[in-house]
């Protein structure tokens, strides 16, 4: 799809269209529906949880951290130009706006919002402290299940397809012409490729019949069950699934792995950093509730 790039509106910052936007933000999460599709009751959630951030986000840039945090209009007109991409031609583009109540200044209004809140939490998330080894350990020991790896199998396949309504596609057709292949294969396996571009009837034929590695339980149980106890290199005979016949190939085989903890650690600092980051983020989101509260007192 080729898109014009639409240069998002220069404005004054302004609350036009952050009301809007948000309904539409709350909608989509709560429903995956527009404001405008949402029954009664559905509208009511919507509205109440658009409220709340609303309110959240205002929080959020009275703060004294907010002061600090400038966004470039270049951070605005990115975000205007990734909601703008989505549609085919601008017409579209202004339809959905005014379906949901807003225009391109309302919308590139709420965007410059939405880029100063999410730029605040982050500078919020760099106060989180770095996970110490310790506490990376203990995260290696009470998750071990993420840091196996399975065992994979590179497999290869030739289909011939069972359709009745086609002669050469009759169930008995399928497999004399499946058998026929793999005959050749017998003779001449490193012709697997060949043969798959020539006779398979899956789109894979175009990669030579590669499906790539695989765990346990991904292709059809009939398949699984053949390539899980190949050794690298076979060549399995046909195989029947739902579609037609299979042939297999085991091109080969990944043992399972268990992660050690070196190899490990920079997965877990990462998660340990984006958990330790969101509950600095919640904290200080709490701490700006009770400020304001304070202050009503």
């Amino acid at each position: 799809m080729n898109v014009t790039v639409k240069a998002a509106p220069r404005t004054a910052n302004n609350p036009l269209g952050t009301e809007a936007y948000t309904l539409l933000r709350a909608a989509l999460a709560l429903f995956k529906k527009a404001p405008s599709e949402l029954n009664d009751a559905e509208l009511t959630q919507a509205r109440r949880q658009a409220a709340n951030e609303h309110l959240l986000e205002t929080r959020i840039l009275a703060s004294p951290e907010a002061a600090t945090v400038v966004i470039s209009e270049q951070d605005v007109q990115r975000a205007y130009q990734e909601i703008f991409g989505r549609y085919e031609d601008e017409a579209m583009f202004l339809a959905e706006l005014d379906k949901n109540q807003l225009d391109e200044t309302g919308l590139y209004n709420a965007l410059q919002r939405q880029c100063k809140v999410d730029t605040v939490l982050e500078l919020i998330g760099t106060r989180a402290p770095d996970a110490s080894e310790v506490e990376i350990g203990i995260y290696y020991h009470l998750h071990p299940e993420q840091f196996q790896k399975p065992e994979l199998r590179e497999a290869w396949h030739i289909l011939i397809s069972i359709n009745p309504d086609y002669p050469e596609n009759t169930r008995e057709m399928a497999l004399r012409r499946i058998q026929e292949i793999g005959e050749k294969l017998q003779k001449k396996p490193h012709k697997f490729a060949d043969l798959a571009l020539k006779h398979s009837e899956c789109p894979t034929a175009l990669q030579g019949g590669v499906l790539g590695f695989v765990p346990r339980g991904k292709l059809y149980p009939e398949l699984d069950a053949v390539l899980f106890k190949m050794k690298a290199g076979e060549i399995s005979a046909a195989v029947e699934s739902e579609i037609g016949f299979h042939l297999v190939l085991c091109k080969q085989i990944q043992k399972p792995e268990t992660l050690s903890l070196q190899k490990a650690t920079p997965k877990i600092r990462q998660v340990m950093k984006e958990r330790a980051k969101r509950t600095c983020q919640r904290a200080w989101i709490a701490s700006l509730a009770k400020t304001t509260d304070g202050q009503r007192h």
